[in-house]
């Protein structure tokens, strides 16, 4: 069986969790013999056997940005001739596998990562955009032979998001993680070297700057934390110049009051995120939509304790009072997921970052029952098994 996968984010232009989840589901697919798996992706030359990539058209250059997506959605179609299934990742792929499905007869299998009507604060960033990537996306979605969703918390949205999606079409298979390549390492001086005192104990941020992640929220609850902990925020990618220049202010403030505050800006190679996590006192994740947060894996993966809200797929990986704290939150039921009461949000992030970094031992001992369950439940090998399944039930 041949398989292409299309998606904008693939190595080594990755910024985020859906790019993480189809470099991984990829290189366990190629592991199997029974089936030969085509990678279709966003950006220059890549130099991977069976891969392809597809840059912006040049006749777009001074268009909206989602009109430019369309653009390489329509030259990434002509790629997949010969396939047997196409499988698309996020609303910039989906409209090149609802093409490739339709002129070649072939099923397209969509992976739910994210919904555009749970992020409307999108429009900021894409203005007329956001509208064309949502009709995209609805379109897809409701034409689709299966949708696989992160999260049983991703598929209820799917359902609620889209109701006239038949339910037996959509499909829960979890993120995963290597745990080889995401495992404790001891390494100071690396730490040293990001501006990170390792003797001192410290929470670590990882992620986009957009309203979904957070971060001007924890920003305000690390403000709470004892004058020891270092706050490392591994922050770059903002959405806006408005959520760039809020979060700029809030750190600014913070380095006024205590000291140990370190915003690394650039994407690090995973060898320093790995060193970071693994001599953290605890990961933070202030998400207010996270379909399943895959960071947060990556986090229990280094043995680190996780401190995260209790939303989305959140819950069904990280395990509270075990391997971490989950934060309360009431949000509001626009799509935004806003708190209803952000200030209460605030102070019950805070209590919870200070119940863990005040006990060492036993975020040691969260973060190493974080390793186990990682381990455990979230292995590649058996998520490629999974979505194996599906591609299977489409094509009998």
């Amino acid at each position: 069986m041949r398989v292409d996968v299309l998606s904008k984010e693939y190595p080594p232009s990755i910024y985020g969790g859906a790019g993480v989840h189809v470099a991984e589901l990829v290189r366990a697919l190629r592991a199997r013999e029974d089936l030969t798996t085509h990678v279709h992706a966003f950006g220059g030359p890549r130099d991977e056997a069976l891969t392809s990539s597809y840059a912006d058209l040049a006749e777009l250059a001074s268009a909206n940005g989602a009109i430019q997506t369309l653009g390489v959605d329509l030259a990434m179609v002509g790629g997949c001739a010969g396939t047997d299934l196409v499988h698309s990742h996020t609303w910039y792929a989906n409209f090149a596998g609802h093409l490739s499905s339709l002129l070649y007869d072939v099923p397209h299998v969509i992976s739910a990562h994210s919904l555009e009507p749970l992020r409307p604060w999108k429009a900021e960033q894409l203005g007329g955009g956001y509208a064309v990537s949502s009709w995209v996306e609805k379109t897809s979605y409701l034409s689709a032979s299966a949708v696989i969703a992160v999260s049983a918390a991703m598929r209820e949205d799917v359902l609620a998001s889209y109701p006239d999606i038949d339910p037996a079409r959509v499909h829960v298979v979890h993120n995963g993680i290597d745990t080889a390549d995401w495992a404790p390492v001891v390494d100071p001086d690396r730490v040293r070297a990001q501006g990170v005192d390792p003797d001192r104990p410290s929470v670590v941020f990882v992620g986009r700057i957009t309203r979904q992640k957070g971060l001007p929220l924890f920003l305000r609850a690390v403000a709470q934390l004892p004058p020891e902990v270092q706050i490392v925020l591994c922050a770059g990618a903002p959405d806006t110049p408005e959520i760039e220049a809020e979060v700029v202010a809030l750190v600014d403030d913070l380095s006024t009051t205590r000291t140990g505050v370190v915003w690394i800006r650039e994407m690090l190679p995973r060898a320093d995120v790995v060193a970071l996590l693994s001599a953290a006192t605890a990961f933070v994740c202030p998400s207010i939509y996270e379909p399943l947060g895959i960071v947060n894996l990556e986090a229990m993966a280094c043995e680190t304790a996780v401190v995260a809200t209790a939303t989305g797929g959140i819950p069904e990986v990280v395990v509270d009072g075990v391997t971490g704290r989950l934060v309360p939150i009431e949000q509001a039921t626009d799509g935004t997921g806003t708190p209803l009461n952000p200030e209460q949000y605030v102070a019950d992030f805070a209590a919870a970052l200070i119940e863990v970094v005040s006990d060492p031992e036993r975020a040691a001992e969260m973060g190493r029952l974080g390793r186990i369950r990682a381990q455990e439940s979230f292995s590649w090998p058996a998520i490629a098994e999974k979505t194996l399944e599906v591609y299977r039930s489409v094509l009998r």
